[in-house]
Order: structure tokens, then C-alpha cells, then sequence
């Protein structure tokens, strides 16, 4: 029989998720991440096993190397830097993401992220905790302006919730200018990276982590950002530079930044972005609905399924196939690769 290791956190045995798979034939196994895994572990985990449902389980060149069976990885959300494709390539094993799948839940989440920085809310939430009974003034969202770094499914479900709340929208992207105005998100302006750090009261981070992208928000580009401008990540921790961004805070080049993502989660005791008056860091839930957590669960199956069957929807390294596998027009877009995440 063939056998499926789901290792997403959230889906449980007996679920809907398990028994859509039971009933398409399959055996599953459930080993949840939860925190950090030992590589071996995962090895161990993997023995037998010949597709996997996962989160953000390092599946490295090493690990798939080791996993003989596996022809299929599925990923249960956007992103998908935690899996080593181009090994997985060479290990005939198709990768799939799930592109757009959270993008209402991101935008959302990114919005609140907005609206706690601009009247430090978190900050009058500790006062309160602590004692006190902060005063202090906030800021309007209204008349501001937005930037938004990449212009995948989330950024542009940003789109409309900003224009409510009468935000000017800024975005640098590599979307192809035929591409950008297919959705009915509102009016955008597309600048280049620098204009928009330069005009934006608030940053928004929605670009996927590749090679390109890392490090992509570092000192040059803190310092092109207006004094009270905030930065909010939702996106991949790695692609902004923590040193750099908490320098920048206490140097007072920015007023802040909310961060959903950090490079590494959780966050380390010995991180620079600890003890940074204007830094809040948020324990990666943009995405963590309970609605986006059963549609990724459920979509995540079905493609898991098409996979095995050779028919992969959402397939990020068909390319790399000699023979590339079936895929949609829209999973081998630049965008679909670079600029959403989850």
C-alpha cells in the first residue's frame, strides 16, 4: 500500500484530511512538527514512506537523498524554501506548494499588524500588564502610504482592506506590467524598490525567499526609509537582516517593525531582535486560520493524490524534470515562485 507521512501540525488522524486520503487507497502516518526536528528523525520518519504532507519540515538534499521511496512532497501552505527542490529533482520527487491558499488570512493578519504598530497597541497592552496606563499618541492608517514588496496572491488581498482604511498603495514587483492589473484589488502604483522605501509610512514584506531575496531589506535600504516609517514582515524572516534591522531601530533610522517571521523559529534567546523597544515579534501566524488551515489541509490532499497519480497541479520544480510534469499555467509564473508566501 502506498504510504503518506503528514508531518503539518494541525492535521490530526481521523480528520477530514486523513480520511480523504484513507479513501483514495492510502496509508498515512502522522509524526506533527512541532518546534525544531533532528534531521535523523525525519530520516526515520521518511523510511517507507512514499509522499509526504508537510509544513515547513526541512527537507533537505541530504534528507531527501536518504528517503529512497519518496515521490512526492507536498507543502501545506505557500512557500516553500524549507524543501531543497533541485535535490528532490534529482530524486525523481515532484514538490507542490498550494499558491494562494492563505492569501485572505495573510492580508488580514497584515492589516492587524498595520493597525497594532500605528496606536502601539502591543505597547499599551504591556504598560497595562506591567502597571501603568499609557497615554501616548498613535497614528492614523488614513492618508498614509503603504508599500508592498512583491505582488502575489497575499500582497494583492492587501490591496482592497488597505484602500478601506484610505491607504495610498505603493508595490515593486517583478509581476509583468500585462499581469498586474488582472485582479479587481484597487489601484496600485508600481515603483522601483528605492521610490517606495522612500515614499512608504509602512513596508510590507510579501516576497517568497529565493536566492534574490535574501537579504533583501538590509542597512542601505533602512536608511532610504523615512524616521517613522514601519516595517512589517509576514513573509520569510530571511529576507530582511536582523542585525541591520535592530541597529536601525535603536538608531532611530525607522520607528519600528512588526515581524510575523524571523530567520530562525522560533526565536533564538541570542537573537538581535530581543529587547529592541519598537520591535514586536509575532509567533508566524498570518496564515493560521482555522478556515485557511482546512482548505490548505484538504487542497493539500488532493494534490498530494493528482501527484502520485502523475498529475501534479502545483508542481515548483517540474522544470527540473527532464520531462516535465503536468502542471498550470499559473505554478510556473515567476510570481507563483517569488512573490507569495505563507
Amino acid at each position: 500500500m502506498t504510504r503518506v507521512l503528514i508531518t503539518t501540525d494541525y492535521l490530526r488522524p481521523g480528520d477530514d484530511v486523513d480520511r480523504y486520503l484513507r479513501a483514495a487507497g492510502l496509508e498515512t502516518t502522522h509524526r506533527p512538527l512541532v518546534g525544531r526536528r533532528d534531521p535523523e528523525e525525519l530520516v526515520a520518519a521518511l523510511d517507507g514512506v512514499d509522499a509526504a504532507l508537510v509544513a515547513n519540515e526541512p527537507m533537505t538534499a541530504d534528507v531527501l537523498s536518504r528517503a529512497p521511496r519518496l515521490r512526492v512532497v507536498v507543502r501545506t501552505g505557500v512557500g516553500h524554501d524549507s524543501i531543497d527542490v533541485a535535490a528532490a529533482a534529482r530524486h525523481s520527487v515532484t514538490v507542490s506548494n498550494l499558491p494562494g491558499i492563505n492569501a485572505n488570512a495573510v492580508a488580514e493578519y497584515t492589516l492587524g499588524l498595520l493597525l497594532a504598530a500605528a496606536r502601539g497597541l502591543v505597547q499599551s497592552a504591556r504598560g497595562v500588564a506591567d502597571g501603568g496606563w499609557p497615554r501616548a499618541d498613535g497614528h492614523e492608517l488614513r492618508g498614509a502610504t503603504l508599500g508592498l514588496i512583491g505582488y502575489g496572491a497575499a500582497a494583492r488581498a492587501v490591496v482592497p482592506l488597505a484602500k478601506a482604511f484610505g491607504l495610498t498603495v505603493l508595490c515593486t514587483t517583478r509581476v509583468p506590467e500585462s499581469e498586474r492589473t488582472a485582479d479587481a484589488a484597487g489601484p496600485v502604483e508600481f515603483v522601483e524598490l528605492p521610490e517606495l522605501l522612500d515614499r512608504s509610512d509602512y513596508v510590507s514584506v510579501h516576497t517568497a525567499l529565493t536566492d534574490r531575496t535574501r537579504g533583501l531589506v538590509g542597512p542601505a535600504e533602512l536608511r532610504r526609509m523615512k524616521r517613522t516609517a514601519v516595517l512589517v514582515n509576514t513573509a520569510r524572516g530571511a529576507v530582511v537582516q536582523e542585525q541591520a534591522l535592530a541597529d536601525a531601530v535603536r538608531a532611530g533610522e525607522i520607528a519600528g517593525a512588526a515581524l510575523d517571521v524571523v530567520t530562525e523559529e522560533p526565536l533564538p534567546a541570542d537573537s538581535p531582535l530581543r529587547g529592541v523597544d519598537g520591535i514586536v515579534v509575532y509567533s508566524h501566524l498570518a496564515g493560521q486560520t482555522a478556515q485557511a488551515r482546512a482548505a490548505a489541509g484538504l487542497a493539500g490532499a488532493a494534490e498530494l493524490v493528482a501527484a502520485l497519480a502523475g498529475r501534479p497541479r502545483h508542481a515548483v520544480n517540474a522544470h527540473l524534470f527532464a520531462v516535465p510534469a503536468t502542471t498550470t499555467d499559473e505554478t510556473t509564473t515567476d510570481e507563483t515562485t517569488t512573490e507569495e508566501t505563507a
